[in-house]
């Protein structure tokens, strides 16, 4: 099916397991022809796939001083720029986007190679909360112009949308009736008005291969690097208006929206305790995401200039038990990479990725809504793909279309635009999407041997989420 059609030129900087899983989707759900696809990469690696599509490839990796020269024979007004990098500014690619006329998609805001661990900047300006401020600032001076869709991957991205749809979800569960929200405003008191105390990203991965880590290699189902960058940041989280307990590890950031604090300790080190339908209760890794930061701040209620509501939101992640050997053994390492990377693909043989979003606090007590794809539906629906992949690379080819369809948007976030048209674009290569409703508390089995509730008499805090 043609979702839309599009007659400029669609130029993809980088290509790993992401460019490579959403090309043949693209070609699938877009009317245009390889031959206005371009696809710009720092290596060999996506060669292959372009070559399989007809699409030109050229390898050229971006830097400060070379991108505006490689990109401008490339991109021009109504033609698209997909960021797909790592280690390219993606500020420095939306500001050239909206000074060329061209649309703009990226799955994160990410800075020049180094930018993570730049001493010459505080801890707090080197995070996804700095990093978004840099985007925001960049959207304030230019308030209108082409549509750059920033952090539209699966998360951040795809999830934003799914809270929207679990809070629909739960209103019509407790016999609310309510009109689907159209601002930012309604969408904000229509959590509030369900007691949404808490939203995990709560995600579970299965996946299993025929080939076992060795030692001295890091494993995962998508980007090796991206997870490793993003692992190696300060954990990060938005800060809930019911939050009595505040962390000893915890810091404000001094500018910005103030809607989110970080931990000083790399949340490939932090663990705190989720749950999904199919795993149950389970440690995942508190990831930094922008989406705990974005989705904190538009779900914010302000009375007067005071914040009366805010959930506190953030990513709580197991991957593939192969990825968590290989981050133990990073952690071991003082988080100096190791020697070899692999990303596991062919050699899947079963699993799934339990991916979606966790509300809690409410009438029903816990929420869970979200994707839960096996590898043999992925490898069904689309080629180069995994289970992990394939729910990103639809949220892409999703948010590809909807800029498409709605070309003057200025730079805006997932949070910001149509929920609906999203889902109904993804939905087909999600596998079966699920609302579970769940009396699990934090505090459930706690007893003797994990005592540390921080306070009993209120389970959503986080201090009795976080695993001490």
């Amino acid at each position: 099916m043609k979702h839309v059609s599009f007659s400029g030129r669609l130029v993809m900087v980088g290509c790993g397991s992401i460019g490579q899983g959403v090309l043949p989707l693209i070609l699938r759900h877009i009317d245009l022809t390889p031959a206005q696809i371009t696809i710009v990469n720092s290596d060999e690696r996506g060669r292959a796939v372009a070559t399989e599509q007809g699409v030109t490839y050229i390898v050229s990796p971006l830097t400060r001083d070379n991108y505006r020269g490689v990109l401008t024979p490339l991109v021009g007004a109504g033609d698209f720029l997909l960021n797909l990098s790592v280690d390219v500014s993606s500020v420095a690619l939306i500001e050239f986007c909206r000074e060329a006329g061209a649309l703009y998609l990226d799955t994160c805001v990410e800075p020049w190679a180094g930018g993570y661990t730049d001493t010459s900047l505080s801890a707090s300006q080197r995070s996804n909360y700095g990093l978004r401020e840099s985007a925001l600032a960049v959207q304030a001076a230019h308030p209108e112009g082409p549509t750059a869709l920033i952090t539209h991957g699966a998360n951040p991205g795809l999830v934003s949308h799914f809270v929207k749809q679990a809070l629909l979800n739960l209103a019509k569960d407790g016999g609310h009736d309510v009109a689907v929200p159209t601002t930012r405003a309604e969408w904000g008191a229509l959590a509030q008005s369900l007691s949404v105390k808490v939203i995990h990203i709560a995600e579970r991965d299965t996946q299993v291969a025929n080939i076992p880590k060795e030692r001295d290699e890091f494993v995962n189902t998508w980007s090796v690097d991206g997870f490793v960058g993003e692992g190696c940041q300060p954990a990060e989280l938005g800060w809930g208006t019911h939050e009595t307990v505040w962390p000893a590890d915890a810091r404000r950031h001094e500018f910005g929206t103030g809607a989110a604090i970080y931990l000083e300790r790399p949340g490939a080190s932090t663990r705190v305790r989720t749950w999904t339908p199919l795993e149950g209760p389970f440690h995942g890794f508190l990831i930094t995401h922008n989406e705990s930061i974005s989705i904190a701040d538009y779900y914010t209620v302000k009375n007067g200039g005071d914040v009366a509501y805010r959930p506190t939101v953030h990513y709580a992640y197991h991957p593939a038990d192969d990825a968590v050997l290989s981050v133990h053994e990073l952690a071991g390492k003082n988080w100096h990479m190791q020697s070899r990377t692999r990303l596991m693909m062919n050699e899947i043989i079963s699993g799934m990725d339990e991916l979606g979003v966790l509300l809690m606090g409410h009438h029903g007590g816990a929420y869970w809504y979200g994707s839960r794809l096996t590898i043999e539906e992925a490898r069904s629906l689309a080629p180069h793909n995994n289970a992990t992949s394939l729910q990103v690379t639809a949220a892409v080819l999703a948010g590809v279309i909807w800029a498409m369809e709605n070309p003057a948007r200025g730079i805006i976030e997932p949070d910001a635009i149509d929920h609906e048209r999203i889902l109904e674009i993804t939905r087909p290569y999600l596998g079966e999407v699920v609302g579970v409703y769940s009396d699990w508390t934090p505090l459930v089995d706690r007893g003797v041997l994990f005592p540390e509730a921080v306070d009993a008499a209120e389970p959503w805090l986080f201090g009795n989420f976080r695993v001490t």
